[in-house]
């Protein structure tokens, strides 16, 4: 089963001179990280919708092989907080998201930490989600006048993965795990420093990680120790296993004769841990060569952020609502609150 190692997000000013060579341009830098890692979470949709054209651009500008998570937007999770969805999440597949095509993974949605556990918001808003281009197709067609241009293509019917990162205690709940396993909707495993609850369920045919820092969130780098027990985890995953010790909240399913993906992406950015984690990773794994030392932390000025600009307020139904973010579409910024 394939396993991807990679990092959330590519821009960021610290990482150049330090990951990235001076020299590189801002428009080379997501060319020159996908020669370092084999995936990338593209989170600044987090923010925003983007033009078709911007995801043709990402697709063009990566290798053949290479693999793209997607940050699904916040006015989906955090505005409308999952309700009424059907009309925003048709807005972000007409975006132009199928333009990347076989580079396509994972879909992320980030559920904010003040959002508890309904299972019947979640049971009608994972019934909205599509499992394949064709139904994405279908379902983008029902776009509003927030996508001016909107992509209604696709080359072929290609499967739709889904992930849910949640932050609220309340979903540390069996029945919760069980609504994922019904919808085929991965529970991602989220490192967060201790902060939201740690949950290793496996909900669906692939595993989906964030690896936000073990100490420091967002900032501390992992040891090689942590590495290696993260390692171990993922060869038990990718051979179907729960590894031992694995933390569940409900009982665990039976292995997957057939194995799982597993996808990993480091979003300790800070302190320019991110993609020499990710690189180190993959060498344990026997799935990269062995990068360089990450440059020392004092070397790098930059401190964690914890608190973020606010949410522009949800305007009234009777009036257009605008899906766009208020906020630049920076990796920089992508730290809900």
């Amino acid at each position: 089963m394939a396993v991807r190692i990679g990092i959330s997000g590519w821009t960021y000013a610290p990482w150049r001179g330090t990951f990235f060579p001076r020299e590189i341009r801002q428009r080379e830098a997501l060319s020159y990280a996908a020669t370092q890692v084999a995936s990338i979470e593209i989170n600044g949709t987090f923010y925003s919708l983007h033009k078709a054209s911007s995801w043709a651009s990402w697709y063009e500008r990566t290798p053949k092989d290479f693999v793209f998570s997607v940050k699904a937007p916040r006015f989906v999770t955090h505005i409308c907080r999952l309700k009424n969805a059907t009309v925003p999440v048709a807005n972000f597949f007409a975006s132009g998201v199928l333009r990347l095509r076989e580079k396509l993974g994972p879909i992320l949605w980030q559920i904010p930490p003040s959002l508890a556990y309904d299972a019947q918001v979640l049971e009608e808003f994972l019934g909205t989600l599509p499992h394949d281009t064709t139904q994405a197709l279908a379902l983008a067609r029902q776009h509003d006048g927030n996508v001016p241009e909107p992509w209604l293509k696709s080359d072929r019917t290609r499967r739709l993965r889904h992930a849910l990162e949640v932050r609220h205690l309340s979903f540390a709940n069996p029945e919760f795990i069980a609504l994922l396993r019904r919808h085929g909707v991965a529970l991602v495993v989220a490192d967060t420093a201790g902060k939201w609850p740690f949950m290793e369920d496996l909900t669906a045919d692939f595993v989906y990680v964030r690896l936000h820092g073990d100490e420091v969130l967002y900032a501390s780098g992992y040891s090689d120790t942590a590495l290696h027990h993260w390692a171990a985890k993922i060869r038990s995953w990718r051979t179907g296993a729960n590894p031992d010790g694995a933390k569940l909240t409900a009982k665990a399913g039976p292995p997957r004769k057939s194995g799982r993906d597993v996808f990993v992406y480091f979003d300790n950015d800070v302190k320019v841990r991110a993609p020499y984690d990710a690189m180190m990773l993959a060498y344990l794994l026997g799935e990269g060569p062995k990068p360089d030392e990450p440059p020392s932390p004092a070397f790098i000025k930059e401190q964690p952020r914890l608190k973020w600009p606010a949410l522009p307020p949800r305007r009234p139904r009777k009036q257009k609502q605008n899906t766009t973010a208020q906020l630049p579409t920076t990796d920089q910024s992508d730290r809900p609150s």
